[in-house]
């Protein structure tokens, strides 16, 4: 039996060719099925679904986390620290502006949040995704 997704997540996007260069090729998501009206992404093995609604919701909230404002809702995985910072870099050399531009977050607290590097930016659909590094893995749900 193959291994299924252990998360599917389904966004709203407006243009479906703009989520194509954007998800195909910046975070370089393989694309998987599709129709006319939504996309199927593989992010590293869970299912992202880029769902084509004609007007986009956008959520305007924030919530503090250690002394930055982030922006609520938003969704992302884990990397290790090599990939958080070629994935940065990538999202840099792509133009992509950022929410919160690249920082380690909780940098003398190591034991109670766990050390991480952390980004904040937009899809073009002004959907908000994170990208992070755990300085220490274990930190993830501790």
């Amino acid at each position: 039996m193959p291994r299924r997704p252990v998360v599917h997540l389904a966004v709203p996007v407006d243009d479906l060719i703009a989520a194509r260069g954007f998800h195909g090729q910046v975070p370089t998501l393989p694309e998987g099925r599709s129709t006319g009206h939504w996309v199927d992404w593989n992010l590293r093995s869970h299912q992202l679904v880029t769902h084509l609604v004609p007007v986009v919701p956008q959520p305007t909230g924030t919530s503090l986390v250690g002394h930055r404002r982030v922006p609520i809702p938003h969704f992302g995985l884990p990397l290790d620290e090599q990939r958080f910072h070629r994935f940065a870099g990538r999202l840099r050399a792509a133009g992509v502006r950022f929410d919160v531009e690249s920082q380690l977050r909780f940098p003398d607290e190591p034991g109670k949040h766990g050390e991480q590097w952390t980004v904040f930016f937009r899809n073009p659909e002004g959907n908000a995704l994170e990208s992070k590094a755990f300085r220490a893995e274990s930190m993830v749900f501790a």
